[in-house]
């Protein structure tokens, strides 16, 4: 027979027990409810007609660095070994979130802008020759031109390639000013005997603004518009062209974008300060 001293220790025990096994049956139940292939549907449906991008939350999509694009990579790992109802509730906000933050302007969302791509002439060749110091010391002195340039004209870096650039700006004429400008302030630079010299090109259009990031077929238009243009040129497309201002400009002779997979219809003009 139990002691009286035995009792109560049995019993709290027990309770505690009874407590651990409603806490798992609650932690079952609750994860197969978030597990739940139909909910998980029907979030998915949820996403799909709520605006903005439904696939929101890989890591293509959250590879910048704004508020809600930090939070979304937080929340797609929450439960990477699982598909998950409240993940997919939790990006459905955030999708809201980021498509109502480009609406009112703090992101690209559909807006047209303009495109500018820039790159060094040379740059490979002599790099290969100068060693790493010599080329890191360029950079740094181009890049700071080229940021004061984009920033100057309104515009924003969306990632630096190597010896170029990407950037976007709301204005066509900011976006060939900020190459000009760039172009002139590269004539102070010599570095082991290298004079850095650019080829730059702006094309007018749609892209998709992804995390931090542009894609689509614009942005693709513009490195080819870029790349047509020779050294201390810049090149901008038709639909660039027709959003500049004449003042203070002069072109030069219009001509084809020959090159694959731009539009037949693509024509590019190289334009230079009067």
């Amino acid at each position: 027979m139990e002691s009286r001293e035995q009792m109560p220790s049995q019993e709290v025990e027990r309770a505690a027990q009874d407590g651990a096994d409603r806490i798992s049956r609650l932690r079952k139940t609750a994860q197969k409810v978030d597990t739940s292939p139909a909910l998980l549907a029907a979030a998915r449906r949820v996403r799909q007609r709520l605006p903005g991008d439904d696939r929101f939350g890989d890591a293509l999509s959250t590879a910048g660095a704004t508020p809600v694009e930090v939070v979304a990579r937080s929340v797609s790992a929450l439960s990477p070994e699982r598909e998950s109802v409240v993940q997919e509730l939790g990006l459905a906000g955030l999708q809201l979130w980021q498509s109502l933050s480009e609406a009112t302007g703090r992101g690209r969302g559909d807006l047209e802008i303009a495109i500018l791509f820039t790159d060094l002439v040379g740059f490979s060749a002599w790099a290969l020759e100068a060693g790493d110091a010599a080329t890191l010391e360029l950079l740094r002195q181009v890049g700071a031109i080229e940021e004061t340039a984009v920033l100057a004209h309104d515009g924003r870096i969306v990632k630096r390639l190597g010896d170029g650039l990407m950037a976007t700006f709301l204005d066509a004429r900011q976006a060939v000013d900020a190459a000009l400008d760039i172009q002139e302030a590269l004539q102070a630079i010599e570095i082991e005997g290298y004079k850095p010299r650019i080829r730059a090109g702006v094309h007018w259009g749609r892209p998709r603004k992804l995390g931090g990031d542009i894609l689509g077929v614009d942005v693709n238009i513009a490195a080819r518009v870029a790349e047509a243009a020779k050294a201390d040129q810049v090149m901008v497309s038709d639909t660039a062209l027709q959003k500049l201002g004449q003042d203070g400009l002069q072109h030069g002779k219009r001509k084809r974008l020959r090159s694959e997979g731009a539009p037949r219809e693509m024509h590019i003009t190289s334009v230079s300060r009067t």
